[in-house]
């Protein structure tokens, strides 16, 4: 197994997660359908990460990922 293919376990939202690794935050969020959504806010290992930096922030073996959505409601 080489590197581009090597499973990267993190948690996300408190649960564990797998992808493929080297991942960005950028792509575990895209694969999530999230990463072109509105009112997604992202931290890893408690570190806010701005939207501008989703694509070159890359996770790393047991990183914990918390993703939030914004919703709206009365």
């Amino acid at each position: 197994m080489n590197a581009a293919t090597e499973k990267l376990a993190i948690f996300m939202n408190d649960r564990p997660h797998e992808l493929e690794g080297p991942a960005t935050l950028m792509a575990l969020l895209g694969g999530l359908g999230l990463a072109d959504r509105r009112g997604v806010a992202a931290a890893v290992n408690g570190e806010v990460v701005p939207r501008a930096s989703w694509e070159t922030r890359l996770l790393a073996e047991k990183d914990r990922v918390i993703v939030l959505r914004a919703t709206q409601g009365g």
